[in-house]
């Protein structure tokens, strides 16, 4: 059940300009995500991780002009 003061909040902010809710959005998204330093860790475990696997043999690259003739 939406508290009613969240219900008058948001007909009152669907009244805003296109350009003013697309900023608030943006805004109310980066407060649910993860910060960026711990964005950046993720992508560098990631990253190891990735590049263990090919340097085990794990997986198997796959050339880029392959790529682009499959898309």
């Amino acid at each position: 059940m939406v508290d009613r003061n969240a219900e008058v909040l948001a007909k009152q902010l669907l009244a805003w300009p296109v350009a003013d809710r697309a900023r608030l959005a943006e805004l109310l998204i980066a407060s649910l995500e993860p910060s960026e330093i711990d964005s950046e860790a993720a992508w560098t475990v990631e990253i190891d991780r990735r590049a263990a696997d090919l340097d085990s043999g794990l997986v198997k690259g796959v050339a880029v002009a392959q790529v682009l003739a499959e898309i």
